[in-house]
């Protein structure tokens, strides 16, 4: 049986962008993405999914080019403090997704256990992101409920450890994708893709994580991603 919250809402945070160089964007050009955290109430308090971009090393600022937003700013737009926050939740530890970690000095922070040890065997990070004073980490390895209604779901590929949070409220599941997909048109074809195997399509077809089905099995109304302001919906039949 899975449970629910008796309060939801979900309030995305604007914590600035960045330009991927085109060598890691498969095109002639660069492209700036937006780094997006989300702000969850709950029956249990205040959680929040992803912290924004982390100082970094002179090598990746030049590489990246982040302009950052505060993260005390972006809560206060959303009627929130650092001090109010329950939870911390991180898809992975990458710079730009746990920038603000150490903001939250004492904050429980739920993250997958490959994710957290890789992130410690070094070059993968700014490791003073990880084990700064007073980092607190509570590790799961695979799915998790870590509040009534809210879910943790590993999905893996950007990196082994990357995990998504579903969210069961009394208006239906959304789910926090993170980095699961770069982009909501990349989730819809995969979503694409993987109803047409369902439906016994031959081959050739392309290949889709074999966690979406996972995430299917919660029937979302909505999905929302770390680096794209679209959101994801389902079609729906009339």
């Amino acid at each position: 049986m899975q449970t629910t919250s008796t309060h939801l809402a979900v309030h995305r945070l604007d914590l600035g962008y960045f330009v991927r160089p085109a060598v890691e964007t498969g095109g002639p050009e660069p492209r700036v993405e937006p780094a997006l955290a989300y702000l969850v109430e709950h029956d249990r308090g205040l959680l929040l999914f992803d912290t924004g971009i982390g100082a970094a090393d002179p090598a990746t600022e030049a590489h990246y080019r982040p302009q950052r937003r505060p993260l005390q700013a972006a809560l206060t737009a959303a009627g929130a403090s650092l001090a109010e926050i329950s939870l911390v939740v991180n898809c992975h530890l990458h710079f730009d997704h746990c920038g603000g970690n150490p903001l939250l000095a004492g904050k429980p922070i739920v993250v997958q256990k490959v994710e957290l040890a890789t992130a410690r065997r070094g070059d993968y990070t700014i490791d003073g992101l990880i084990d700064f004073p007073g980092a607190r980490y509570e590790e799961v390895a695979g799915e998790a409920e870590i509040w009534p209604g809210v879910r943790v779901v590993p999905t893996p590929g950007h990196t082994d450890g990357h995990q998504s949070l579903v969210l069961r409220g009394p208006k239906g599941t959304v789910v926090l994708a993170g980095q699961a997909h770069d982009f909501a048109s990349h989730h819809a074809s995969a979503d694409l893709t993987r109803r047409a195997a369902r439906d016994g399509l031959a081959p050739p077809l392309p290949a889709y994580h074999p966690w979406l089905d996972r995430l299917a099995a919660f029937d979302p109304r909505r999905v929302y991603f770390a680096h794209d302001a679209s959101v994801w919906e389902p079609p729906r039949t009339p």
